[in-house]
């Protein structure tokens, strides 16, 4: 996360938080992430200095106008006419960060050869809650280099339960022994 995101994320989330808005605008700012990832080229249009600002941000104004709120919509065109929009993903991160912090939720990065079970997936939350005290929300990923079991990171901390990970840590303890 760049210094900029981060510190125009946190703006957003102290605005939302005092109007009441915090989950509004987290679901909003999920939905335009996911509409700048399908479309890069248009945060390349918004971002090209060779179009006027006042068609840059019409075409804001175009896109999005009664679809997101009206602090978010402002809060774009901050980004395009400073030439920062492409922090808008660094933006997002701060803004989900605080809001989880402030939630006592906590994202949970899982790896696995092939998904999770609905079943594994709530004893997994069940675990992880019970080891953080949050509510915690899987993010997963599918890795068939892991072989079998799962790796987590929560907050900062990596369990690695992974064929992988005991085998690499099974080297490192050979590797150690003095004969």
């Amino acid at each position: 996360m760049t210094k900029a995101g981060d510190i125009y994320g946190k703006s957003l989330y102290d605005l939302a938080c005092q109007e009441n808005l915090s989950l509004d605008i987290l679901k909003e700012m999920e939905a335009v992430k996911d509409i700048f990832r399908e479309n890069p080229d248009y945060i390349k249009l918004l971002s090209e200095p060779s179009i006027p600002k006042r068609e840059r941000l019409g075409l804001l104004d175009e896109s999005f106008g009664d679809s997101i709120h009206e602090y978010l919509l402002n809060f774009l065109k901050i980004l395009v006419e400073r030439g920062i929009l492409r922090e808008f993903g660094g933006c997002f991160k701060a803004y989900r960060k605080r809001y989880n912090d402030d939630n006592g939720i906590g994202e949970a990065l899982v790896t696995s050869p092939n998904g999770l079970s609905d079943e594994e997936r709530s004893k997994l939350k069940d675990k992880l809650k019970k080891i953080t005290g949050k509510e915690i929300v899987l993010i997963e990923r599918h890795d068939p280099a892991v072989l079998g079991g799962i790796k987590v990171l929560i907050d900062d901390k990596l369990y690695d339960g992974t064929v992988r990970g005991r085998l690499n840590e099974l080297k490192r303890r050979v590797d150690e022994t003095v004969l």
